[in-house]
């Protein structure tokens, strides 16, 4: 099946299109200017994929995941990183994983301290604010590094299937893939029928959401003739406050 690409958006059209569709996707060259990070940067970033461990939580038997989990507040124009934290959603939101907390190692402090790192998440949280109309938020911050590989035959990017997260924004940034079929990215209304699918494979491209107004998963991945993988950077953003099981 030939892969759908995306309809890459320009960075004047990021507000507009999140306001009037909920999500947009911007190619590695748009994601460049808008971080005001360097090609070096990012690639530098990427090889912070290669040694990440498993997921002890997958509640289908599955080997195939592989991350590491961070938090962050972004408030005042600065960027501080809170004590490890559990990462937690209800069963709302995840049907399969929620209402479990989960201790994931945390983003090693060789990758936090990289200088893309900084940038890619602080125009994240400068864009939310925008977004909201209020400069002054307070963004709470969670950071996923995930390795998802063909271990088993198959992986699954989301095993939940097609979810929203339960914050306001999320940002899908495709690190890296290869050796693999599948993976094809799906948006939908949350709340209508309209949708679209598309395939995110330029490296450090990105799905950026409105988690409140649409819905998404990406599809299975299957190895062409050895095992593969596909490495995603997922950040989300929630004003105020983390999600925790008192929420």
């Amino acid at each position: 099946m030939q892969e759908l690409l995306p309809n890459y958006a320009e960075l004047v059209d990021i507000n507009t299109l999140l306001n009037m569709k909920g999500f947009c996707v911007l190619n590695t060259s748009k994601v460049i200017e808008w971080t005001h990070c360097s090609k070096e940067e990012l690639d530098d970033l990427s090889t912070a994929w290669a040694a990440l461990p498993s997921d002890k939580y997958l509640k289908d038997g599955g080997h195939y995941r592989r991350r590491r989990h961070s938090s962050f507040i972004f408030e005042n124009s600065s960027l501080t990183q809170v004590a490890h934290r559990a990462h937690w959603q209800p069963l709302d939101y995840n049907a399969l994983h929620g209402g479990i907390e989960r201790l994931f190692e945390p983003v090693l402090e060789a990758t936090t301290s990289k200088p893309a790192w900084h940038k890619v998440i602080c125009t994240l949280a400068r864009t939310a604010s925008e977004l909201h109309g209020n400069i002054k938020a307070k963004w709470c911050i969670e950071a996923h590094q995930f390795r998802i590989d063909t271990t088993d035959g198959i992986g699954r990017p989301t095993p939940e299937g097609a979810h929203r997260d339960g914050v306001d924004f999320v940002a899908v940034f495709m690190v890296a893939r290869k050796g693999i079929k599948g993976g094809e990215t799906r948006v939908f209304e949350a709340s209508g029928p309209l949708g679209e699918r598309f395939t995110l494979n330029e490296s450090w491209s990105l799905l950026f959401l409105d988690d409140r107004r649409v819905i998404h998963e990406s599809t299975p991945i299957q190895p062409f003739n050895e095992e593969g993988y596909r490495d995603t950077l997922v950040i989300t953003l929630r004003e105020n406050h983390f999600q925790n099981p008192a929420d």
